[in-house]
């Protein structure tokens, strides 16, 4: 595999974009807004900035990872002559369907079509396709540059040989490959999800704080960051779409989101994003300051 195509230009699909330039592929970075794109471009080059600061590239290294990429508006232009399309468009399923509906009209029958979402069936993605043995999900964490894991999640009809080779292409950017099966919120998810639900549970029941609940859990579970600082990285509204595709598939009350987190998302309350959601962001990007609705 030489040729990758990356379908979206924010913070997921900029991240994978800049991963494969970086590892020596020749990438098409897609998407409909050309503003959107100019923003995943200058975060890219941003990126790499902090990382030639740091010693961990070179201004050589930065250049030629720059060059690597091109950008499109057009996803008939973008793909041609792929050889895998990777889809990070929004987690939204009809949006998606939509995509992958337009990319096998337009990818040659071998490209692999694969998607970066982090809950939706791989299996119901590749049913609108004439290629379900080509389509797989490599859902990427963020952020993508430097986060190791990658979940490789395989549909109803994905070959071993498929799977085999994404495997391998996941290794070639220095990322660790998790094989899993395709249930809702597949491995990562599936824990993660309800562990953040049941967090703003905690916050909406009045047991403690936003900062108590998350000093608590960095401190006596030993996680990087609370679980509502990383709601707030992640988007409080990506959290809730993926509660709600895991409710719909399970139909078990334990994934059915707490109010709090549904009337956030309903005020544009979405985190790092928007500027507040259980921290406020005004000021500083880091969660140093808790939103002014949850201080006594």
């Amino acid at each position: 595999m030489k040729n990758i195509a990356v379908i979206g230009a924010g913070t997921m699909g900029n991240g994978i974009a800049h991963t494969f330039a970086q590892s020596g592929f020749s990438v098409r970075m897609i998407d409909i807004s050309e503003k959107s794109l100019d923003k995943g471009m200058a975060t890219i080059a941003g990126n790499l900035d902090r990382m030639v600061a740091k010693g961990t590239i070179t201004e050589d290294d930065k250049a030629k990872t720059i060059g690597n990429i091109i950008t499109y508006t057009d996803i008939a232009d973008g793909v041609v002559n792929v050889d895998l399309v990777v889809e990070a468009a929004t987690e939204n399923v009809d949006l998606k369907l939509k995509i992958f509906r337009q990319l096998d009209e337009v990818c040659d029958e071998k490209t692999i079509l694969a998607t970066n979402t982090s809950s939706i069936s791989i299996t119901q993605i590749a049913a609108v396709t004439k290629r379900q043995d080509n389509v797989i999900g490599m859902h990427f964490m963020n952020p993508v540059p430097i986060m190791k894991l990658v979940e490789i999640i395989r549909g109803y009809n994905t070959t071993d040989a498929v799977t085999e080779t994404i495997m391998k292409l996941s290794e070639q950017l220095g990322k660790v490959p998790v094989e899993v099966n395709d249930y809702p919120g597949f491995v990562a998810n599936r824990i993660l999800m309800p562990m953040i639900n049941e967090a703003i549970e905690t916050l909406y029941n009045g047991v403690a704080g936003v900062y108590e609940i998350d000093t608590v859990m960095k401190l006596g579970m030993a996680h990087p960051m609370g679980p509502l600082q990383l709601a707030d990285f992640i988007g409080l509204d990506v959290c809730l779409s993926i509660l709600h595709v895991m409710y719909d598939g399970f139909k078990n009350p334990k994934y059915a989101p707490c109010p709090l987190l549904v009337n956030m998302v309903q005020a544009g309350k979405l985190g790092v994003k928007s500027g507040e959601g259980f921290y406020d962001y005004t000021e500083s990007k880091k969660a140093e300051k808790v939103a002014k609705m949850f201080v006594k």
